[in-house]
């Protein structure tokens, strides 16, 4: 019998502000680097590192027969959309500002949570879910048809960009949730997801003649902090708290992602802030803690009505 999720405690909180503060000044690295190494670039080092670390640590563990466990095929799927996830991302960060992308970028769960109620009747999504989701989606159409989307036409595809990457994103976390990956080692699942990444972005560099880069300092620091500190240690990090906690806790306190990212924008970059762009990113992010509390609530509506039935 698997242990039970634990609500989370002040350990979990905190892990989680740190992680959401990396994932907010992701986009922010990648902008800040973009004169030395293309961001398609950048995106396929740190995805290649990291997965050459995860690979080594999958076969120290498993040995050779690793990838003979009926997961291999779900692992190339994922990693394929784990690709096309960064492929529109760095898209996007050409195209727009870091403070758009984090906001659309984190749309994901929204539509996860649109297929998970199309794939499991567990899932379904209740009446406050479907108001959070139409208050999103409010919110998406509030940033797009607003005047002034940042770089005007470049920025209406930029934020189109950072969109699909988002629906890249929902569809690995359905994969993941509809395969035998979902019992998979972390470790493993997420060593599929940054080698897939790893190859397709770096077969689009070559292809689009993007591999030209300049080894700067500031260059260094920065494919340093994404390869180790969020492709590795961030990722791992909350793959080890959803194995420990309650997941839809954990997709409640993940909405300080894009206002860390927004603020970082906008401290660091200079990025400007459009009256549409703030009314939008706000109904987003209401409309993710609507998703995501009503989940919450749910579940625990579920915990006492079986406590209940048992007493």
């Amino acid at each position: 019998m698997k242990p039970s999720r634990l609500p989370l405690d002040w350990f979990a909180c905190g892990l989680m502000f740190v992680l959401c503060i990396c994932w907010g000044f992701q986009q922010v690295a990648i902008k800040l680097t973009l004169d030395d190494v293309p961001s398609i670039l950048q995106l396929a080092i740190r995805s290649g590192g990291a997965a050459l670390v995860l690979g080594v640590l999958v076969l120290w563990r498993e040995g050779r027969g690793a990838f003979s466990d009926g997961t291999l095929l779900p692992g190339l799927t994922v990693g394929a959309l784990f690709g096309l996830e960064f492929l529109f991302i760095a898209e996007a960060l050409n195209h727009t500002s870091a403070a758009h992308v984090s906001v659309f970028l984190y749309t994901a769960p929204i539509f996860a949570a649109l297929g998970l109620h199309l794939m499991l009747a567990e899932e379904r999504l209740s009446p406050l879910q479907w108001l959070g989701v139409l208050v999103a989606f409010g919110g998406i159409a509030s940033a797009f048809l607003g005047k002034g989307t940042g770089h005007s036409g470049s920025g209406l595809l930029g934020d189109s960009y950072a969109i699909l990457g988002a629906l890249a994103w929902g569809a690995t976390t359905l994969v993941i949730r509809g395969s035998s990956l979902s019992d998979a080692n972390p470790v493993k699942t997420l060593f599929y997801q940054l080698a897939g990444a790893a190859v397709l972005l770096s077969a689009t560099a070559i292809i689009s003649g993007r591999t030209e880069m300049e080894l700067t300092q500031r260059a260094l620091v920065s494919l340093g902090f994404q390869t180790l500190v969020i492709a590795l240690v961030s990722y791992l990090g909350w793959f080890w708290l959803l194995r420990r906690y309650l997941a839809s806790r954990l997709s409640v306190l993940s909405f300080m992602t894009p206002l860390f990212g927004i603020t970082f924008g906008v401290l660091i970059l200079g990025e400007r802030i459009e009256s549409s762009f703030a009314i939008g990113a706000a109904l987003v992010i209401a409309g993710i803690l609507l998703v995501s509390g009503a989940e919450m609530l749910r579940g625990r509506q579920q915990r006492k009505a079986l406590e209940a039935s048992e007493a």
